[in-house]
């Protein structure tokens, strides 16, 4: 009984992780002003219109990744979606790990939220759904640092802005 109800925990754990892959989707929340469902103040940014904002290419390495096209919308467009009145954002992983950082930064940068990585799609398993890119490569004296390492937030699934 006990190793049944493990084995079907296990192919819930999956079935959950396949389905996060196979459909994409971006909760944004906190201060903005536009939802999708006004109930639970939510702006859930679907795949279709993710990929309906302008697409944008950064060739980069990272200390996890060698020189790669990771393409995605800037964040600040998807801020500009949802209408967002703050001075950072803030995201939100599958695995619960929170990190923030300046709108202006973002804006600066020109950072992308990437869903593919040299033409194939991000999974939860290689950085996905949604991986914070930055032009490390284009800007080294600024970003080739320990601090900006954290900013490279992967899994990402939320964004709330503050």
């Amino acid at each position: 009984m006990r190793r049944r109800r493990s084995l079907w925990l296990s192919a819930t754990a999956v079935l959950a992780l396949n389905a996060m892959a196979q459909s994409l989707s971006l909760d944004v929340s906190g201060a903005i002003s536009r939802y999708t469902d006004t109930r639970a103040r939510v702006y859930r940014v679907s795949e279709p219109v993710l990929r309906m904002l302008p697409q944008y290419t950064i060739v980069t390495a990272t200390s996890w990744t060698p020189r790669s096209a990771f393409v995605g919308p800037r964040i600040v467009d998807i801020l500009q979606l949802v209408g967002a009145n703050g001075k950072e954002v803030e995201f939100q992983t599958l695995n619960n790990y929170v990190y923030s950082i300046s709108i202006e930064e973002a804006r600066r940068y020109g950072v992308i939220l990437a869903h593919t990585q040299n033409g194939k799609r991000l999974t939860p398993s290689d950085f996905g759904p949604l991986f914070v890119v930055y032009p490390r490569d284009q800007y080294p004296n600024e970003l080739k640092t320990p601090i900006t390492e954290a900013k490279y937030v992967w899994q990402v699934i939320g964004m709330r802005v503050k």
